[in-house]
């Protein structure tokens, strides 16, 4: 009998391929039975949250996105007067009203603004919340103290800071106007000119979002190791070059993830304007959110499809703003 004794030929690449193909087509099922099994506490315990996310934003998200395409208003929609039951009576238009919100010069002057408010407000905040997070992160006396009193203005409730704010800037009365005429100064109408509004709304939402820069950016500076800081000055680097070199490229991954959250919070930072000066002095200080509002509880008729329609334009210009961010990001090396 002939017993085979040389090297046993290499499997082909096709053999190869074929073999590989069947038992992971045929593991699949049997992966997935065998995580629900191990980890079912684990699938049990975030079903819940899934659930809730999905009815408390899923349902509100789809119901928009199908309003937006209707000309659902006050006068057409389904509702009960007495006991008298109407049905609904609108109809759907398609894209008219995403047509109709590009070609009206309103969207295009609230996205303006909104981006300026934005821009202003984040830089800003940024910039204050780094500094005073180097200053804090150094040893000095009271630095708890100092600690936790630049974060207070997180802590109170954002309705209670800007009512407390517009008591401030109140014209007659207000606290900075009767300092301003004690030195012999003419009042500020602040929240009477478009411009002082303007200001005024964005010195607010800094004051509001300096304590999250603060806490972020001092978390981010105790992440990095002291002996480079010791390594620089031994080298005679100076403190700029220090700041530059080492504290920057520190917290670049910090940096990135706030400013983000931070300008998706700034884009729709409806408290502050609203109760600050509910868009006003007339429409100056309105931004896109707001006017959303506007459409669908304060004009008459209400138009729920057209302030449906805002709502998924301001959705779709932070998604976009979103990708980009994060494609600028990786091409500079940062992984997402």
């Amino acid at each position: 009998m002939a017993v085979e004794s040389g090297p046993r030929a290499a499997p082909t690449a096709d053999a190869r391929r074929v073999r590989g193909r069947g038992p992971r087509a045929g593991k699949s099922p049997g992966r997935l039975r065998r995580a629900l099994s191990t980890y079912w506490y684990a699938w049990a315990m975030v079903a819940p949250v899934v659930i809730v996310i999905g009815v408390i934003v899923g349902y509100p998200l789809v119901r928009g996105v199908y309003l937006s395409t209707t000309n659902a208003n006050e006068a057409n929609v389904e509702r009960t007067i007495g006991v008298n039951h109407i049905p609904a009576t609108y109809e759907s238009v398609g894209l008219d009203n995403y047509k109709a919100i590009l070609d009206d010069g309103v969207f295009w002057d609230r996205l303006t603004w909104t981006v300026v408010w934005t821009v202003s407000c984040v830089a800003l905040s940024f910039a204050i919340g780094l500094v005073l997070a180097n200053m804090l992160n150094r040893k000095l006396k009271g630095r708890s103290f100092y600690r936790m009193a630049l974060i207070l203005p997180w802590a109170v409730p954002a309705f209670v800071s800007v009512f407390t704010w517009r008591l401030l800037f109140n014209e007659k009365k207000g606290l900075l106007n009767a300092v301003l005429e004690g030195g012999g100064l003419d009042a500020v109408p602040w929240l009477n000119d478009p411009t002082w509004a303007k200001l005024s709304v964005i010195a607010v939402n800094v004051w509001l979002g300096v304590p999250f820069m603060l806490v972020a950016m001092l978390g981010g500076l105790q992440s990095i190791p002291g002996e480079l800081y010791e390594a620089a000055e031994m080298d005679g680097a100076s403190a700029w070059q220090r700041f530059r070199h080492i504290t920057l490229p520190g917290l670049r991954s910090v940096a990135t993830t706030v400013v983000l959250i931070s300008a998706i919070w700034t884009f729709n930072m409806f408290p502050v304007i609203f109760l600050l000066t509910r868009g006003g002095p007339g429409d100056a200080t309105e931004i896109l959110v707001t006017y959303a509002y506007r459409l669908s509880f304060v004009v008459s008729p209400r138009d729920f499809a057209g302030s449906a329609a805002w709502g998924v334009l301001i959705l779709l210009l932070l998604s976009l703003f979103a990708v980009v961010y994060r494609r600028a990001l990786r091409k500079q090396g940062e992984v997402w």
